[in-house]
């Protein structure tokens, strides 16, 4: 059976930034703490796979990658706007810019120091980020059952 993906540029989506006026207020927030409430959010909307990847010391575009799995658009949607809502109520940070949400088949969340991904399975299996920033340290989210009951979670080295 041949495989029916066909990749679409993320760029074709309506692209959302933070407007040129809009000044956000300093929150003393760093790049892992954001890091960890953004695979928070997502895990919030039942994201898959959360990989949150260090590339700090391999790119100048941002201190991490968070990399998530929705199954559906609705779903993709979903984690992306628990991502903002979460970021804004707990860090007062907004993105900088926002990509996808339009598709919803792969959004991209750009906090300047921290970026999500958030995809669909198959376009997740054919960007493969992972393999591409692989030289970056990466760190898997797991919410145990002890941070669950007590509401945190944390970021492990793998």
């Amino acid at each position: 059976m041949a495989n029916s993906f066909k990749p679409r540029s993320i760029s074709s989506s309506i692209v959302r930034t933070t407007p040129a006026s809009y000044s956000a207020p300093e929150t003393d927030v760093d790049s892992e703490t954001l890091a960890r409430t953004i695979a928070e959010a997502a895990d919030d909307r039942k994201g898959a796979d959360i990989s949150v990847l260090g590339v700090a010391e391999v790119s100048y575009l941002a201190d991490y990658f968070v990399i998530v799995t929705g199954f559906s658009n609705t779903q993709v949607r979903a984690i992306a706007r628990s991502i903002e809502n979460k970021v804004a109520e707990q860090w007062q940070r907004y993105p900088r810019r926002l990509e996808g949400l339009t598709d919803s088949s792969w959004v991209l969340i750009d906090y300047g120091d921290v970026i999500a991904h958030v995809f669909l399975k198959e376009e997740r299996e054919y960007y493969n980020l992972e393999a591409f920033w692989g030289h970056g340290d990466r760190q898997s989210f797991a919410p145990d059952a002890a941070d669950v009951e007590d509401g945190t979670d944390e970021l492990e080295d793998r």
